[in-house]
Formats: C-alpha cells, structure tokens, sequence
C-alpha cells in the first residue's frame, strides 16, 4: 500500500552523456611505480612527440584546441600541469618546447563522462549562502553519486530552491564540469587525507569530486550530508563509503562552503563497513553516528573523537515483511519537535528496497518511540526500471518549516524529489 500524504514531484535528474571532465590517462605506469631508466610505453609517445617538427607539432595542438577547448576550461594549463606530473617517469630528455609540453600533456589525459550510466543516491542540506532567497523559501545544494565508464563513483552537486508553497526547483546544470585541484595531501597509516578546492568562478553544478586516493580508486559512492551545528559554527559533513575495487571502508568529508573539501579516512571497527550517519549535533558533548555494522541491523555509535569509532548498541533489527533481508539507514536524522526521525531503507522478498521511517527519543536515541509498519516510498510501475531495478533510495532528507523534502532514487539510474507533511508522518507511525 503506497502512502497517500507522499507527495512525488515531477522533477526527474537524470544522467547526461554529454557532461564530460578531463581526467588523468595511464597508458603506461604511473612515477611512482616506475623505475626511471626504463624505457617504458609513456616513453615511446614522448619520443614520438619530439620527433614531430615544429610546425607539424604546433598543427597537432591546435587540431587538440579544436576538439576539446571548448569542452573544458583551462585546457592549456591542464595539459601543462600534467606534463608536469610525468617528468619522473621520463628518461633524460631535452628540454621541452611549450607547444611539445602541452601536447605531451594532451597525450596523458582523457574525457571521462563522469554521469553516463547512473545519477543517483542523493541527499540534501541548506544551502550556506541564503542571499536572493525569497521570505518563505529556502535554497538547497544536493549531492549526487554520479556513475561513468567502468563504474567508478564521483561526488557531483546541483543547488535549488524550496518555495513557501513546498515546490521545488532545481538551477540549471553548468555546460562544463571540473575537477578541484589537490591543495594538501597528508599520508596517514590506514590512508591519504586529501584537501581539495574548486575556483569561486565555477557553478556548483560544474565540481566534480573524482577518485583521488587508493582507497577511493574505483568509487566515492553514497554521500550522506548533514548541515552539523557545533556552538556558533556550522559545517558540513557527509560519510561516504570508498571503494579500492575490492575493499570498502566509511570516510568522510568536511567543507564550510562546498568550494574547499577535506577528505579524511575513519578509524575503528565501527567505521569498516557502509552507510554511517552523524547526528546533526553532539549529544551529551560526545558525536553519535547510525551505523550497520552486521549488514542487517542499525547501531548507534558514540564517540568523543569525529575521526574514530569503536562499538555500538544495536537499536533497530528488521521487524516486518519489507525489510526482513536487512535494514540501513537512509542518512542522517533529522531533528524535530517529537524526536530524531530517521528514515530508513529495508531490503523484501525479491530484493526490492522501500524507505520507511523511525522516530527515536531526542535526549536518549537509542529508545525507539515510533515505527513505520508499512513503507512510506516504494517503487512504482513506472520507476522499476533500471540499472538495479525495484530499488527507491536516499542519503539524505531534509526539513523545511512542516515539510520534509526527500530526494531519492530511482533503480539506481535517475533521481527525483517527495515531500511529505511532518503532522502526517508522526501520524503514519506507530
């Protein structure tokens, strides 16, 4: 039975082909395994390269220009900056041309579009900068797992607005995509911790967050933001899960203003599998995370330090028909009048994920006040297609004035929006 107070927008993101970033191309191994005497694949092209005339090598870049600069921003320097990063992988070599250096660059990169294949998983929060937002209204950013070729997960944004009638709009997606530049890059013992940051010039639709770290290699996959208040201070964290193509662990990411990013690896046992969520603020001075530790329960977690999490009380275990297989949380709770709702997803018979709900004690979260018995969001007919079908999902919700708006997706291919009245939700649970 589909809950009648769910209301579904017609506001469908869906993944474009066209959107396009330029990323590093390993056509032989990269610096750092490569002994530099040896004469390897990457060697070859750049002989062949300044083999080329002058005048035949600055054709050949301009022919790069033609087909690709209006493609990408700052390609030039791109390319140069990569050429950069190869010299330790050259043999002794004479000094470069700027025309060889760039197209050198050229010759070690490629366009990977980042969203070809899914745009989905997604969750949002308030937007940092309020100005031009009508009374009544509020502005979003929204985070989006977006999928390409091999799929390997990025972290990729969209800004919109709520209305004071509840209506959403989403702003028009930017033509170009990029990536930020690494600013910092910290080795650590179970991992790198990344600092990165985008140009104030690029929209937010353009930033891309691409792999970056060997525990990221095949995927930042399943962001779930929260605007984190902490006295005066509000920040924006969001657990992900970083995928190394054969092992996972929860990581997570931090930023004032969704221009600079700091990317930091968990700790403990609690933080070795998926789905962790932080609590909007601390509970008795100490963080407090929603965590699936056994791949079918949810457990609240405590911590004093945000960077490290041992432990756990199980709270939540799969009690009706649709969630029998197992249970996660669907990002991070949201504070109200009555209590922590946390939305939750379940996994049914014939591996079919609905959202519910469950409302939880504020001062105690680990007593359970409410359930939803029923699914409050399932797949409808027309939403069962996909990549992953029968499969509704989100990483995060969020509450405006009596509305919660909830982005979630669809068979693991497109997004869409819901709301749904808070009066009727207490109501829906029991």
């Amino acid at each position: 039975m589909q809950t009648t107070f769910l209301n579904r927008q017609a506001l469908y993101l869906r993944p474009d082909p066209a959107r396009v970033i330029v990323r590093r191309f390993k056509p032989a191994t990269e610096p750092r395994d490569l002994n530099p005497t040896d004469k390897t694949r990457a060697n070859h092209i750049v002989e062949r390269v300044l083999n080329l005339d002058p005048l035949a090598a600055a054709a050949q870049l301009a022919d790069v220009l033609e087909n690709f600069q209006g493609r990408h921003r700052n390609l030039l320097e791109t390319f140069e900056l990569r050429a950069d990063e190869m010299e330790e992988a050259l043999t002794a070599h004479c000094r470069f041309s700027k025309v060889q250096r760039q197209l050198i660059g050229a010759y070690f990169m490629n366009e990977y579009s980042f969203e070809a294949s899914a745009l989905f998983n997604p969750s949002i929060v308030p937007h940092p900068d309020q100005s031009g937002a009508a009374a009544g209204s509020l502005r979003f950013i929204l985070s989006l797992r977006a999928v390409g070729e091999g799929h390997v997960s990025s972290l990729t944004f969209r800004a919109g607005t709520v209305a004071t009638d509840g209506s959403l709009a989403v702003d028009p997606t930017a033509r170009l995509a990029s990536s930020p530049q690494v600013r910092c890059r910290k080795p650590g013992p179970i991992g790198d911790e990344v600092e990165v940051v985008f140009k104030p010039d690029q929209d937010i639709s353009e930033r891309v967050i691409f792999p970056i770290t060997e525990s990221q290699a095949h995927g930042i996959e399943d962001a779930r933001f929260v605007e984190f208040t902490d006295g005066d201070r509000k920040i924006y964290y969001a657990t992900y899960t970083a995928y190394n193509g054969s092992a996972i662990r929860s990581e997570l990411i931090e930023t004032s203003d969704f221009l600079s990013f700091r990317m930091s690896p968990l700790h403990g046992a609690a933080a070795r599998n998926k789905g962790m969520a932080l609590f909007p603020h601390r509970i008795d001075g100490k963080y407090v995370m929603i965590a699936r530790q056994d791949n079918e329960n949810l457990y609240l977690v405590y911590s004093d330090d945000l960077y490290r999490w041992e432990g756990g009380q199980a709270i939540l275990k799969p009690q009706y028909p649709w969630e029998f297989v197992q249970i996660g949380n669907c990002g991070s709770p949201i504070e109200l009048d009555e209590g922590w709702l946390l939305l939750t997803h379940g996994v049914g018979p014939v591996r079919k994920y609905s959202i519910g709900a469950v409302l939880l004690d504020k001062r105690d979260p680990s007593r359970v006040l409410a359930r939803s018995s029923e699914p409050l969001l399932r797949a409808e007919p027309s939403e069962r297609e996909g990549y992953v079908p029968n499969v509704v999902y989100t990483c995060g919700a969020m509450r405006h004035d009596d509305l919660i708006i909830l982005p979630y997706a669809v068979s693991d291919t497109f997004s869409n929006f819901a709301t749904m009245k808070i009066s009727a939700l207490m109501q829906a649970m029991s």
